[in-house]
Formats: structure tokens, sequence, C-alpha cells
């Protein structure tokens, strides 16, 4: 087994490598505006950096969000390619999963990741491994009784420290704990662990034709 994995769906480009056992390599940017200049570049350094070609990797490991529409589109269009050119399967994962599973903790939590707007996206766990709800988007305050007592992993809880004071590490993305949990459930035979390697956007996106757009077309 030698999975590559990555994950634009929040500021933080992120990559690894993975022989099934352990992380042979990774790489992490924390950049909003800059995942398409950042990726490939990226899995070049992680490839070179375990001694591997990308013709060695077996499978690929995506985050599929939630995110921002460009910054998602990059990983995910990114690791379609590389399956498709390779032959080999690409295995979806929730970001947040990501995030919780590197966190490490056994006890309930929250994941949550910038949404913008002055929004989240947040998931409820029993641990770092199981996720009690689906992936939601929300402003802090307008949750924050319902999550009232619980520590919150990720960036949301950095930004929004009124709403959130218990915040934990880490804030953001890892593709190595990704990896790692994909790994783990591969290992186990879990196929039902994974998504299809398809955007998880939660709301429309940010770009929007403007109103009262006016079509100009030819005489």
């Amino acid at each position: 087994m030698l999975l590559l994995a990555v994950d634009t769906a929040t500021p933080a480009v992120t990559v690894a490598l993975h022989d099934g056992v352990s992380v042979l390599a990774a790489e992490s940017q924390v950049d909003a505006r800059r995942h398409g200049e950042l990726l490939l570049p990226a899995v070049d350094r992680v490839l070179a950096g375990a001694g591997r070609a990308l013709g060695d990797v077996t499978g690929l490991v995506v985050g599929v969000g939630p995110g921002p529409y460009t910054g998602l589109r990059v990983g995910l269009v990114t690791a379609a390619a590389f399956g498709s050119t390779l032959g080999v399967p690409v295995h979806g994962l929730c970001t947040l999963d990501g995030l919780a599973y590197a966190a490490g903790l056994d006890e309930p939590f929250v994941v949550a990741t910038d949404a913008r707007r002055k929004e989240v996206y947040w998931a409820r766990y029993a641990d770092s491994r199981t996720r009690l709800t689906e992936p939601a988007v929300d402003r802090p305050a307008d949750i924050t009784a319902e999550l009232a007592g619980l520590p919150v992993v990720g960036a949301g809880g950095v930004l929004y420290p009124e709403a959130f004071p218990d915040t934990r590490a880490p804030e953001h993305q890892s593709a190595a704990a990704l990896a790692s949990l994909a790994a783990e459930r591969l290992a186990a035979g879990d196929t039902d662990g994974f998504l299809p390697p398809l955007p998880l956007y939660l709301r429309r996106p940010d770009a929007q034709v403007p109103k009262n757009y006016k079509v100009v077309t030819p005489k």
C-alpha cells in the first residue's frame, strides 16, 4: 500500500505519503489564496522526500470538505486526475474527520473550521474516530448553547473564542492524519467509511452572478 493524501478544503494546502504502516513524508502550507499554485510542487517534494515516484502510488486519499468552493476543487480535481492516470482508487474522507483524528481525543468534542461569512463548518464527535453528526454550517453564536461544555478542535475555535472557549489543537488540517485514518480503515476493510471523491460544499459558492445582470447578445 502506498497512499498519497491531499486536502485543500481549508487554508492549509497539505500533502502526505503513507505506506500502510506509517507516514513516509508530509508537508503543509497555510495560504488560503494559493491552493492551485502550492499543491503540485508540494506533491513533488513529498514524493522526493520519501524516495518514491508518482507511479508507485496505489491509492489516493482526498479531503472532500466541507470547504470553500474554489480551494476545495483544487485538491479534488488533482486527486481525480492522478487516480485516472494511474488507474488507482480515490478515497474521499470528510475534512473534519482528519482534524478529529489528529486531535486524538477520547471524549466528546467538536471540530469547527472557518467557513467565511462569519460562519463555521462543524460536526460533533464521540471520540477521534467517531463522528456523531453530519457536517453543518452555522454562525458560532447560533450553536454556542448546543455545544456548551465541549472542546472545539480547529480554526473555528481560534477565530471565535467567545463562542468556543475550550479550544484544542490542531488548528489546521493535516494530510498525514487523513492518510493515517484512511490506512487504518483500509486495513480493517472498512470501505463504508469512505465518501465519493466529490465536493461537500453545504452552501452556494461565494462567487455569484450579479443581480440585474445584463446579457449582451450580438445583433
